[in-house]
């Protein structure tokens, strides 16, 4: 459902996405984990057309994400840290917008909210603008009103900013349901306790580059540590960082070549 092969997306001299490849398959939960600055919200826009890769291809569901824009959109779901929504809108406004951009009809925009909207507590809501909305609740009408077309894929950055812990749960069941049912699911976060209890698979960016990819035993495997993802996350980021520094020392003490 989501291929990425040798991605690499340079801002001048600064590579912020260093030749990833990587296959998520069809209802497959994948969460990436990273240090700020590691690569995965560029990756991420790369996978939701908003930015395009310096070289290298992003696939979802077998349409090329900068060749087939349209075909990927209608099957794709995105819901970054800080959704932009219209604050003029009241969000049963914002949802009926959004289901009509999905063309879906009347009828089927009520059949979907009729789940989702009590699910995740709406209700209150709905007739109020979204300029005047906590941010978790925006954040809520954000995934309410990109489940609506049930997409097959489904990518969120930082889902649960904002929400509290009734509502972090809801979240948490509503898309371990959806990838069950066959939604392919690419989560990044930096709650390593959401990914250690969600994920089938784990994939660890750092300086752009994936250094790791596995389940939770892998990835222990991986790195040579026991117990908790946490300490097998400091260990293979601080593996990559060693590496990265001894690279760098190494180029520095090139020779520089003189022709007379």
């Amino acid at each position: 459902m989501i291929e990425l092969k040798n991605l690499v997306k340079r801002f001048g001299d600064l590579v912020a996405v260093n030749d990833i490849s990587l296959t998520v398959g069809r209802g497959e939960f994948f969460a990436v984990l990273g240090p700020n600055a590691a690569g995965k919200t560029t990756t991420i826009k790369i996978l939701t057309a908003l930015i395009k890769p310096t070289s290298g291809t992003a696939h979802i569901c077998g349409f090329d994400v900068q060749q087939q824009p349209l075909e990927v959109r209608r099957r794709l779901a995105y819901v970054p840290d800080f959704p932009f929504l219209y604050d003029k809108l009241t969000p049963w406004e914002f949802l009926r917008f959004t289901g009509q951009i999905f063309r879906m009809d009347e009828e089927a925009i009520q059949r979907s909210t009729r789940e989702l909207i009590p699910r995740f507590n709406l209700e209150p809501y709905l007739r109020q603008p979204i300029e005047g909305l906590s941010h978790g609740t925006r954040q809520r009408v954000a995934i309410v009103s990109a489940l609506m077309h049930a997409p097959e894929v489904f990518i969120l950055d930082e889902p649960m900013v904002g929400l509290d812990p009734h509502h972090t749960r809801v979240v948490k069941d509503v898309l371990k349901e959806r990838s069950l049912q066959g939604m392919t699911v690419f989560l990044s976060t930096h709650q390593l306790s959401i990914a250690e209890e969600m994920a089938d698979r784990i994939g660890i960016i750092h300086h752009g580059r994936l250094i790791a990819v596995g389940t939770r035993d892998e990835l222990r495997r991986q790195s040579g540590s026991d117990g908790a993802l946490e300490k097998s996350f400091l260990a293979l980021t601080a593996q990559e960082a060693n590496f990265v520094e001894e690279k760098s020392a190494l180029k520095d003490r090139e020779p520089e070549i003189t022709i007379a």
